[in-house]
């Protein structure tokens, strides 16, 4: 275990507290952490896996039911280590796969700030997963496959402001858990690392951050990337569902400087030009007549503000036409919000996001599908066409 760090020269207990603040909000901390309408940080609310409901836990000071009594040495273990201070260990749910990355001083300040919030006597939840994932002793096969311990390296070869970003990314963001696919034991590959997946059990589909095609951001301007992680809307685009509560609980309150960093490095993800879409699997005839129909609904559905050559009124209404987005493998997402519409995050970069309205209700399943296969199969656009069936499966799927 390392050494306990001390605050650099100079700095006060108060301003290690708000570097704290800071850095929890970088780690979305957050967002797992507090439940709906429940105390800041106490815990207790549900995630669903496909092993059962992981309960999150108190990380308020409270001594009996929280992190009261840790030290700065047993913090550092839960986020470096994935243990408890007894030695025990924690689910993966937990993202130390990530957090093992980040540094010891900035553990420290976490860990100051985390002191300094207000007290909840709240004892956690137990989890409720079936047999065998309720045996703790599980986690010591998956570790090994799956579990590399250390702190982030900076790549000697790379500017300091692209090592930044990458810290960012990986450790604190831990953005590889959901846009890295997971596997049917829970964990994911380093050599698939970034490329995209299905978030489980949310029906989202987290796109490849090293693909062009998905969300590969080779093409865009740092500045537009540094829009869509600060306010949640840029002239290239918007993010809506678990994307929109990253950027509303965490990214927006990063500073501009971080933000430039973290689009700097994933710009660096992205690898060559877009390839070619595959062959559409819906058979000719009825790709036509989801074309035809598809056309009609979106005339009458979508074109008041995407505008009838779908390159939408920026920023408040995304461009369709060329939206990697749009064009995915995974439909998802594009089904999903035509059902059930969505808002971007409300920023302080965003004040008054436009939203888009549901349409689960006025167009039938043969609809649905119709007007995403016909966005995605215009203006240039070169994805493949959808089902009904397709459309039929993620009406019932949850909200958030």
């Amino acid at each position: 275990m390392a050494q306990t760090a001390q605050p650099a020269p100079g700095l006060t207990d108060m301003s290690l507290v708000a570097r704290g603040e800071y850095l929890a909000r970088a780690g979305d901390c957050i967002a797992c952490h507090t439940a709906p309408e429940r105390a800041l940080f106490a815990g207790g609310r549900p995630m669903p896996t496909p092993f059962g409901t992981i309960y999150t836990s108190n990380i308020t000071p409270d001594p009996e039911t929280g992190i009261g009594t840790w030290t700065p040495d047993q913090f550092y273990g839960s986020l470096h280590d994935g243990r408890f201070p007894d030695g025990g260990l924690l689910y993966p749910a937990m993202p130390f796969g990530s957090y093992t990355k980040v540094t010891r001083q900035d553990s420290d300040a976490i860990f100051a700030y985390l002191k300094t919030v207000v007290p909840v006597h709240q004892a956690d939840r137990p989890h409720d997963l079936r047999f065998p994932f309720n045996n703790r002793s599980l986690i010591l096969g998956w570790r090994t496959l799956f579990f590399s311990e250390g702190v982030y390296k900076p790549d000697p070869t790379k500017s300091e402001e692209y090592n930044r970003g990458a810290y960012l990314v990986g450790g604190l963001g831990h953005c590889g858990m959901c846009h890295t696919a997971i596997n049917a034991l829970g964990g994911s590959s380093e050599s698939e690392a970034f490329q995209g997946g299905l978030i489980p059990l949310q029906n989202w589909y987290a796109p490849s951050l090293t693909s062009n095609r998905e969300a590969g951001l080779g093409d865009w301007s740092i500045k537009d990337i540094s829009d869509l992680l600060r306010t949640g809307v840029s002239a290239r685009g918007a993010v809506y569902g678990p994307m929109a509560e990253v950027v509303y609980n965490s990214l927006q309150y990063m500073t501009d400087d971080d933000t430039h960093a973290m689009a700097v490095y994933l710009k660096g993800l992205a690898q060559g030009g877009p390839p070619q879409a595959p062959a559409s699997t819906v058979p000719t005839a009825e790709g036509s007549l989801l074309m035809s129909l598809g056309k009609t609904v979106y005339d009458g559905k979508c074109a008041i503000c995407h505008e009838a050559n779908g390159q939408g009124r920026p920023p408040n209404y995304p461009p369709l036409a060329g939206n990697q987005s749009i064009q995915m493998t995974s439909a998802v997402n594009a089904i999903r919000m035509v059902l059930n519409g969505g808002y971007p995050p409300g920023t302080s970069g965003n004040p008054q996001p436009f939203g888009m309205p549901p349409f689960a209700v006025s167009l039938n399943d043969n609809e649905v599908a119709a007007v995403v296969t016909y966005i995605r199969a215009s203006w240039g656009n070169r994805g493949t066409a959808v089902t009904a069936a397709q459309a039929n499966e993620l009406r019932s799927a949850p909200l958030d």
